[in-house]
Formats: structure tokens, C-alpha cells, sequence
């Protein structure tokens, strides 16, 4: 069994996924529900609050398993959190392929913290633009990371 996935790290998530009852089409075009929920999703299709809540613990606990294989160094119950929500939101590829990883890997946790800010952009009509959204939401993963 995983550890459970920090209480600040799931309000983190609540408040930058924010809820929604009935499915929608995400900017990426994905159907998703409740707190940013996309695996088998469609659209018209409503859950509960409780069912929200539900499906948020069980994605970031996934998302949390990701972060326990990648990474190779020690981690607090927050940076674990912090990690968890990037991959919640990113991918665990995202993670994989990243500088934030190896430099996490190579023991520099200060280093990894000055990552985060790196993955703010997304592809609109084709051109990658900077997403205020994404910069706030890594902004707070970094702080939770760096709160001991």
C-alpha cells in the first residue's frame, strides 16, 4: 500500500482543477469531470461531489505510485504531493523526461524546486504560449515542495 497523498497537495489540486459535476471538453479538447478527472469520461455524464472527492484521492494516488517509481531520493510527504499534482496535471512522462527529475536524482532538491516554473507553457493554436493558470499551479507545487 502507498502513502497516503498529503492533505495540502489534494486542496492544491481542488483549487486549480476547481469542480465540475458534468463532464466538459477541456481546452485540450478531453472530456473531464470533477476534479480534473479524464479516464473514462463522457460527455453528458454527471457524479456527485463525494464521487469527485473519490476519484481525485484514486488519480493522485496514481499519479502519487508514478512519483515512488521515478524518483530515487528521499522525499517528504509534501514534495511527494507537489510531484504528485505535476503528474496529475503533466503526465508522468512530463516528469520522466524532465530536469526536475535528474536533478531531483542527483540529490539537488533546491535545483529540482527551481524546475517547476519551466512548465507553465501549452500549445494553442498550434504556438506554444505561456498559461498564467499553469504559472500559479507550479508556483504553489514549488512552495509545497520547498514547505517542510
Amino acid at each position: 500500500m502507498t502513502a497516503p497523498i498529503h492533505p495540502d497537495a489534494l486542496a492544491l489540486v481542488r483549487h486549480f482543477e476547481s469542480l465540475y459535476l458534468k463532464a466538459y471538453l477541456c481546452p485540450a479538447g478531453v472530456p473531464t469531470i470533477g476534479y480534473g478527472r479524464t479516464a473514462g469520461v463522457k460527455l453528458g455524464q454527471t457524479i456527485t461531489a463525494a464521487q469527485a472527492e473519490t476519484f481525485l484521492r484514486a488519480d493522485m494516488a496514481a499519479a502519487a505510485a508514478q512519483v515512488d517509481k521515478l524518483v530515487k531520493v528521499p522525499l517528504s510527504d509534501r514534495q511527494r504531493g507537489a510531484l504528485a499534482s505535476f503528474v496529475f496535471n503533466l503526465g508522468a512522462g512530463a516528469l520522466q523526461s524532465s530536469t526536475l527529475l535528474r536533478l531531483l536524482n542527483q540529490g539537488d532538491y533546491e535545483g529540482a524546486a527551481g524546475q517547476f516554473g519551466r512548465w507553465v507553457y501549452a500549445t494553442v493554436n498550434g504556438e506554444k504560449v505561456q498559461l498564467p493558470g499553469l504559472k500559479r499551479r507550479r508556483a504553489a507545487e514549488a512552495d509545497l515542495f520547498e514547505t517542510t
